[in-house]
């Protein structure tokens, strides 16, 4: 039994996800004792949890910085999870998403007068999830991480029980998850069953055992095709990007804004989790996949985008779009080991993106008031009228997501076309830049609604201290990142092991 006794090394590392848990059941039992008027002590509980949570990676990252051949990451729970730099940017990002997301709810649920503890232990239990996706190194714990982060999602995404949207969307949501977790669980199955194993550097080892044998091994083709379905499901990409336009349309505002950044986020995880430590081995087969459906992705989403009158959708199909930017930063990255551009590229984006696109649906939750549901094209006709400091976050927010300099969204965008013109990939290059500019038309649509229509309603928008505050972070993010990329950027290097590039350095000075 000595060999598989957990000591006190493991507990250290799994403490931001003890500390979430325990907060998330916290929850519960504290909702059943505060009277109704009282509920927002259930957001205040939750942010302390992400508080607590935060400060339990940073003793992690500490203990990272003091100990020999920490870059390597630090195994945990039998070799089932590994904590190293990849898992605590993550972990940062999950719990930074998610504060906001918490700001972003409070005056929304009262609204909605489904103001219930079980929605923020819902939010942290997914975050739960999300931690275990991010720092997997068993293809089970990251199997359980997705199921525990997909379910919480499920629900959070149909918590307005009273209206079928909401309703609808959480059915969709479900079966279509559902199914894709089928195909994943098939894949993985397969996976174990060729190698023997559930460890990823063990599935590396064996596919690339398996491969000089037979280099087009069936099975091990079809594990990979089922496999990468589920990934590319949960990252929303084209065609297996269904679920997500009626899921953003249907949920709750402020779940829309935690899906788009934190669930995707650990989408992204997890397939460069399995991708670069499982599959590497496959991957000549798995870079054309992703080259198809990069450009179908952008193509699919930007052209679907332009017709939006449904600001939830419009951002739901331009999420779509950043996947397939995204994906290109993936391609490019696996061209050459020593080209880290690519790979840095996707960290950056999923950095900014997290600001940006929360403080874009931060404002369109805002307009939420009273009769005035808000997520039509319409209802931000005059906004600038009504709430002007809402209206020019809102722009601020729009030409970051475009990736106008010298705000955050331009970094990420700049490292993956730098990264497909360093390998070559000047067609993929120049798709990205055209479909950038299809980003733009759609974005100053928003804009111009705001600035240059008529409102609608007379007086100024009521926007609650907690949207106040979660809009000045998302902006002051968005902006300091942008003009200070410096220390962001240097902290892609440290996460990834790197020395600065040439290009880089002197577009830095």
């Amino acid at each position: 039994m000595g060999a598989f006794a957990y000591n006190w090394n493991d507990y250290v590392l799994a403490l931001p996800i003890l500390l979430l848990t325990l907060f998330a059941i916290g929850i519960l039992l504290i909702d059943l004792m505060i009277p109704p008027e009282t509920k927002w002590v259930n957001a205040m509980t939750a942010l302390i949890g992400v508080g607590f949570s935060t400060a339990g990676v940073l003793k992690i990252q500490f203990w990272m910085k003091t100990t020999p051949y920490a870059h390597i990451g630090f195994q945990a729970m039998m070799g089932t999870m590994i904590v190293d730099r990849f898992a605590v940017f993550f972990f940062y990002l999950f719990l930074a998403g998610t504060a906001i997301s918490i700001l972003m709810s409070v005056r929304y649920m009262q609204t909605e007068h489904e103001n219930h503890g079980e929605y923020y232990a819902l939010m942290l239990l997914s975050v739960v999830g999300m931690m275990c996706m991010a720092s997997g190194m068993d293809i089970v714990l990251i199997f359980i991480g997705l199921e525990l982060m997909a379910i919480s999602t499920y629900v959070l995404v149909g918590f307005l029980r009273r209206d079928r949207r909401s309703n609808e969307a959480a059915l969709k949501y479900i079966l279509l998850g559902a199914f894709s977790s089928g195909i994943f669980a098939y894949g993985l199955s397969l996976l174990y069953g060729l190698t023997g194993t559930t460890n990823l550097v063990g599935i590396n080892h064996e596919m690339g055992r398996i491969l000089t044998q037979n280099p087009h091994h069936p099975v091990a083709i079809v594990a990979l095709l089922a496999t990468m379905t589920g990934l590319l499901f949960k990252v929303a990409a084209v065609p297996f990007h269904q679920w997500a336009p009626d899921a953003y349309e249907g949920a709750p505002t402020c779940v829309t804004g935690f899906m788009s950044v934190a669930v995707k986020a650990a989408g992204w995880a997890m397939l460069l989790r399995i991708l670069l430590w499982g599959l590497y081995p496959m991957r000549s087969f798995w870079v054309p996949v992703l080259v198809f459906v990069s450009i179908a992705t952008m193509t699919g989403a930007n052209f679907a985008a332009l017709t939006q009158t449904n600001t939830k959708r419009l951002l739901a199909y331009s999420s779509i779009a950043h996947v397939g930017y995204m994906l290109l930063g993936l391609i490019a990255g696996t061209k050459y080991e020593l080209n880290p551009d690519g790979y840095k590229g996707i960290l950056i984006y999923l950095l900014v993106y997290t600001f940006m696109n929360l403080g874009a649906f931060g404002v369109i939750t805002s307009l939420r008031h009273r009769k005035v549901i808000g997520d039509e094209l319409d209802d931000l006709n005059g906004l600038y009228e009504r709430a002007p400091v809402e209206a020019v976050l809102m722009l601020l927010f729009l030409l970051s997501l475009a990736g106008i300099p010298p705000l955050a969204g331009f970094y990420g965008k700049y490292f993956i076309f730098l990264s497909l013109i360093e390998s070559g990939h000047y067609a993929l290059a120049s798709l990205g830049v055209l479909y950038s500019v299809f980003g733009l038309y759609y974005y100053l649509k928003m804009a111009n609604a705001m600035f240059m229509g008529q409102p609608e309603e007379e007086g100024r928008l009521p926007v609650s201290w907690s949207m106040r505050t979660a809009l000045a972070i998302a902006a002051f993010a968005t902006v300091f990142i942008g003009i200070m990329p410096e220390r962001f950027i240097g902290i892609t290097d440290w996460l990834l092991g790197i020395t600065r590039n040439p290009s880089v350095a002197q577009l830095m000075h």
